[in-house]
């Protein structure tokens, strides 16, 4: 039976098995490669999307359990907020391989989105779950001060 998802705003109906991975259903079905698949069980955050506004892994949400709109890397854009964090992780050369980037930032963006102002316990807690193999955690909460800041002159 074919299913219906909004994400990045636009409407896409598939029909695949119930219990299919949404990471999949971007990733193969709709084309949407920024979100990565890194462990298959939501202890990397590579595969962070935001559904509804909240930050999930989209490796552990089956398709029928979708239960709003679908936001995906591809979906953030400039100028609002999320643009503020995407020049915030330019500015301060978070990434190095890039692999985690997109979750690292659909992570980030949710915890802004939530608390405009985040402490650095603040962030440790939100982004425990995302992890970067090379390291680049204190560049990781540097950007996000950075944008936390360029929002709150905004």
């Amino acid at each position: 039976m074919a299913t219906d998802l909004k994400i990045n705003g636009k409407q896409h109906q598939v029909d695949l098995p119930d219990d299919v991975p949404l990471l999949w259903v971007l990733r193969d079905e709709i084309g949407l490669t920024g979100t990565k698949f890194g462990c298959g069980v939501a202890a990397c955050g590579s595969c962070t999307v935001h559904i509804d506004g909240e930050a999930v892994r989209s490796c552990q949400v089956a398709l029928s359990d979708v239960w709003g709109d679908v936001t995906t890397i591809e979906g953030l854009g400039t100028p609002d907020a999320v643009g503020a964090i995407q020049q915030a992780w330019v500015d301060h050369q978070v990434a190095q391989c890039g692999y985690c980037q997109s979750g690292q930032i659909m992570q980030a963006a949710a915890l802004l989105a939530e608390n405009p102002a985040p402490t650095d316990a603040d962030i440790d807690d939100a982004m425990q779950g995302n992890l970067c193999r090379c390291g680049t955690y204190p560049r990781i909460r540097a950007a996000i001060h950075d944008a936390a800041s360029k929002l709150k002159e905004a």
